[in-house]
């Protein structure tokens, strides 16, 4: 059964979003997991954090790093 981290959020009143796993992150970004851990370690990914031995990732940094990722410049 898939989970929906952002309506956990909303039904809880607290005001945050839960942290993403890679799986939620690569679901949304359709791509493969492993394809995270590469940028991960390339740097070139959205930034994660850890948690313990798990990664973690913020959905406002992937929304900013996914819109610095469309922006480029087309005039050159």
């Amino acid at each position: 059964m898939p989970r929906t981290p952002r309506l956990a959020a909303a039904s809880s009143g607290t005001g945050r979003t839960p942290l993403a796993t890679p799986e939620d992150v690569a679901a949304y970004l359709g791509v493969p997991v492993k394809t995270l851990y590469q940028w991960r370690h390339r740097r070139i990914g959205p930034n994660a954090l850890k948690v313990g031995r798990h990664l973690r990732y913020r959905w406002p940094e992937v929304d900013e790093w996914l819109a610095a990722q469309s922006a480029y410049d087309l005039t050159a």
